[in-house]
């Protein structure tokens, strides 16, 4: 048998390409919308992919299953458990509680185990060259290395009430029922490491065992216990702001998300093209530079999403591709750098990207303004924004200052001053360069606090000193 682990540090989401060398064949398991990767794999290893799956409705990214089928036409496995208000709809085979999925030697059976999500799947495997028992088991948004999925986000992400504490509810009886029945030498594989919003306490380490969490993890006690009160309020605790487009993420995910096929490359545009279609508004531009490239100078009405490992959390962060629909134009060092842009933005669906530019000599430009530390206090601002998560902020934070997570700040700008200036702060100042360029696209009038929190602290003890 052949497991790989595909890990994507931009969202830190982990997708599974598990084949039967005897056989020749390959199943994907939770894969993302860029996906020669796993074409790549199955020529490598000579296998032919014959079947994808996910373990659930994912709300992070936009899932690749359905453009890995159309690639490959493999079968298309997705749960049919959690009751009708959580059936996929569109055509695929749905798996149960006990369904499994053959390649070869090796079987894929599926445990209902929800809790993150009401038809969340796991699925355990066996390896039938080397025993007639489980050794592995992927628990996507389940189980996670030291942690385990929250189960707010349906509150969150999907327009629930209080569906939190059912979900809880749920992940306790999963616990006990399914997993902790298994041995404790079964590896687990879960869908998501260190800095992911799918959990709170996230471990960055790839794998672990059923006997190591069952012994060390924060939850391990309660189920010892069978103290499912203490459980509930302890998971619920804490939990990190849920990013704005995991609405969309899960809507679309839901229905299918839509197959782009072949991609055609990205091509180098003319200034003279870009300058008219952007004169015309009928692009929009991507700033793919570092925060402090941007504050030297920067085109107008630009969104500043920095190419490098977490462009499509930024992406989904600054813009809808809903309700703006408008090809962009990216802002970048080349090719090769424009590329891996657009493989990031299509895992969060921003599909339309006309071509690239590297320079924007010739389009209208500006410079983004900046307040320094001790101006602050001196400044007449409408609003102090902390843009980081309501963690950071509680731990420490401007005085005055009122928290928006950046990546929620433009889906709630009902919680901003209708005038006045905001002056904008994160914790070293790239999540707010690209929430401002957001407000800024959005019609707000937003300054970034020079060297955001980080720099305002190091003056503060300064001055304290």
């Amino acid at each position: 048998m052949l497991l790989e682990r595909i890990y994507d540090e931009d969202l830190a989401q982990a997708s599974y390409f598990i084949g039967c060398q005897a056989k020749g064949e390959a199943i994907v398991v939770d894969a993302r919308r860029d996906i020669r990767v796993y074409q790549d794999l199955a020529a490598k290893n000579g296998m032919k992919i014959t079947a994808v799956t996910e373990t659930h409705i994912h709300a992070d990214y936009l899932s690749g299953t359905r453009e890995l089928a159309a690639a490959t036409d493999a079968t298309i496995h997705v749960s049919g458990e959690g009751g009708e208000d959580w059936q996929y709809e569109f055509d695929a085979n749905r798996l149960f509680d006990q369904s499994t999925i053959t390649l070869g030697n090796i079987t894929l059976r599926a445990l209902h185990t929800p809790g993150h999500t009401p038809e969340h799947l796991s699925f355990l495997i066996t390896d039938g060259a080397f025993s007639d028992e489980p050794g592995f088991l992927l628990t996507g948004d389940f189980v996670f290395s030291g942690d385990l999925g929250r189960p707010d986000l349906l509150d969150e992400a999907a327009g629930g009430t209080d569906t939190r504490f059912a979900g809880a509810h749920d992940l306790f009886v999963s616990l006990k029922d399914k997993f902790l029945t298994l041995p404790d030498y079964v590896q687990i594989y879960p869908g998501h490491g260190a800095g992911s919003a799918c959990g709170k306490a996230l471990g960055a380490i790839p794998s672990s065992t059923v006997g190591y969490e069952r012994n060390f993890s924060w939850w391990g006690p309660y189920l010892a216990a069978n103290d499912e009160t203490g459980f509930i309020e302890t998971l619920l605790d804490g939990q990190p702001d849920a990013h704005a487009y995991f609405g969309r993420m899960k809507r679309q995910n839901r229905q299918g998300p839509a197959i782009m096929v072949e991609r055609a490359p990205l091509v180098e545009l003319s200034g003279s093209d870009v300058v008219e279609a952007l004169a015309a508004d009928e692009i929009g531009i991507v700033d793919t530079r570092h925060h402090s490239e941007v504050h030297k100078g920067t085109v107008v009405g630009a969104l500043n999403i920095p190419a490098g490992n977490k462009a499509a959390s930024y992406g989904g962060w600054a813009m809808d591709p809903e309700t703006d629909q408008r090809p962009l134009v990216l802002l970048a060092a080349g090719s090769e750098t424009a590329t891996e842009m657009w493989d990031h933005l299509v895992r969060v669906g921003i599909d339309n990207v006309a071509g690239y530019v590297t320079s924007f000599e010739g389009l209208p430009t500006y410079t983004p303004e900046t307040l320094a530390p001790a101006q602050l206090a001196r400044f007449d601002a409408a609003m102090v924004l902390d843009v980081r998560n309501k963690s950071e902020h509680s731990a420490g934070h401007i005085p005055g200052s009122e928290q928006l997570n950046a990546g929620r700040v433009l889906w709630h700008t009902d919680q901003l001053p209708s005038d006045g200036v905001i002056v904008s702060y994160c914790q070293s100042g790239v999540r707010n360069s690209v929430a401002a360029s957001a407000l800024r696209r959005a019609g707000h009038e937003v300054i970034e606090l020079e060297g955001s929190y980080a720099g305002w602290n190091a003056w503060k003890q300064a001055q304290d000193a």
